[in-house]
């Protein structure tokens, strides 16, 4: 059928999936220029010394009185592996869709100083990422930096289009203090 111009209509449908096409392609270039890493990290002054504050991060079996993703899964499965606390302790956790499962190893601790972790996740997505706390005396109290780092694949570089990771973890990373 033609148009009154006498043309043949061209099916609108064509031009949806166009733009769609040039939608995704778009989004496929932009991802591109992500960042290939990144680092999330917050610090806050807590009221106790290092040496009280060093041992609820040295030792994984105390996470649970703070972690800020304990209370998301109360059924959450967590085996612990290894020494006691300090490097090569380490967790592993498999729980609900928030919280997904992975592992935390210990890979260094340097009393009431610092702790250096690498955290690997499994699911929802995998991933891998280092960890670290700091402990400095700060008055009366411990300046505790938390800080988390990895690398960004292709993957993860289109999700940061629509996803800051410092804000998603970062709240997270508050909530912890």
């Amino acid at each position: 059928m033609n148009n009154p111009t006498g043309r043949p209509k061209k099916p609108v449908i064509k031009y949806i999936l166009l733009g769609l096409a040039g939608i995704i392609v778009a989004i496929l270039v932009a991802a591109t220029t992500q960042p290939d890493s990144y680092v999330v990290t917050r610090t806050a002054t807590l009221a106790a010394p290092p040496a009280a504050v060093f041992p609820l991060v040295n030792d994984l079996k105390k996470w649970e009185t703070w972690s800020p993703w304990a209370s998301l899964d109360p059924n959450m499965k967590l085996t612990y592996e290894g020494p006691a606390s300090g490097t090569g302790a380490s967790y592993a956790w498999e729980g609900n869709s928030q919280v997904g499962s992975g592992k935390l190893t210990i890979l260094e601790s340097r009393p009431t100083e610092e702790v250096r972790m690498k955290l690997e996740f499994f699911k929802p997505m995998a991933a891998v990422c280092d960890t670290a706390f700091t402990f400095k005396p700060e008055g009366a109290g411990t300046a505790v930096t938390w800080t988390m780092s990895g690398k960004n694949n292709y993957m993860s570089k289109v999700m940061c289009l629509f996803m800051n990771m410092d804000k998603m973890i970062g709240g997270d990373f508050e909530r912890g203090f």
